[in-house]
């Protein structure tokens, strides 16, 4: 199903991203994982994975539609888009400085709409493409200490159903992935105590994995998702909020 077709997963070296990498891979697509910062860890998962990665930042509009097109001319056109890039700067409201909240908007918001424009009038030229945007529980139910995550989160969902209106008669779906409390490095640093409060909120009894997330991923970039657009997957082991 995927053979051939090119995939690219922002964020795509470490955690969720890496499994959404590897899950497209192992698919049969041809994937790019993007990423900013840790070369290191980047070039090991290239060697490991035999996937190929590229550096820059999703955070800067023009290096989005650069980096998207040097793809496109060594790779062929972009059909499907992993939008995953995403980081924290935790802090009550009242003590958030200007400079965590951009960095989280930026990151976790802004990307979206900059790789999506990077790839969308390909995708519209081509009547077929496949946006998938991860969002989180987080943008469902709101968190304290998280106005700019959240924010940035709900946002996402916003984006996804817009953009989705926009695109359906195109043959271009856009879905987003809302993610619970899944077992990344970042959740693992969470002080024990809490993590265990945590666990207990979450009926299944477990943090989820980064492979089922990517397994969602994988379904809603293939063919048999091409009726579902402008949705949000909840994957978070019962955990409901209106």
């Amino acid at each position: 199903m995927g053979a051939s077709r090119l995939a690219v997963v922002t964020g795509g070296t470490r955690g969720i991203g890496a499994a959404i990498s590897r899950a497209l891979k192992h698919g049969g697509y041809r994937v790019i994982a993007t990423y900013v910062s840790d070369d290191a860890s980047a070039q090991q998962f290239k060697s490991d994975e035999d996937i190929e990665v590229l550096k820059f930042d999703v955070c800067d509009f023009e290096a989005c539609m650069g980096s998207v097109a040097s793809i496109e001319s060594q790779y062929g056109h972009v059909d499907v888009l992993v939008n995953n890039a995403g980081v924290t700067r935790d802090a009550m409201l009242h003590k958030m400085s200007p400079q965590q909240w951009h960095d989280v908007i930026l990151t976790n918001l802004t990307s979206c709409f900059n790789m999506s424009r990077a790839v969308i009038e390909g995708m519209r030229e081509r009547r077929f493409g496949r946006i998938i945007n991860i969002t989180s529980v987080n943008g469902l139910k709101g968190q304290a200490g998280q106005t700019n995550y959240s924010a940035a989160k709900a946002g996402i969902i916003g984006l996804t159903k817009a953009l989705a209106l926009e695109t359906a008669p195109k043959g271009i779906t856009v879905n987003a992935v809302a993610p619970g409390y899944i077992s990344t490095d970042m959740v693992r640093a969470i002080p024990s105590q809490v993590l265990d409060q945590i666990i207990a909120m979450i009926p299944v009894g477990r943090l989820g994995t980064p492979e089922e997330i990517a397994r969602s991923v994988f379904f809603l970039a293939s063919d048999y998702a091409g009726f579902i657009t402008g949705a949000t997957f909840s994957l978070n082991g019962g955990q409901h909020f209106i």
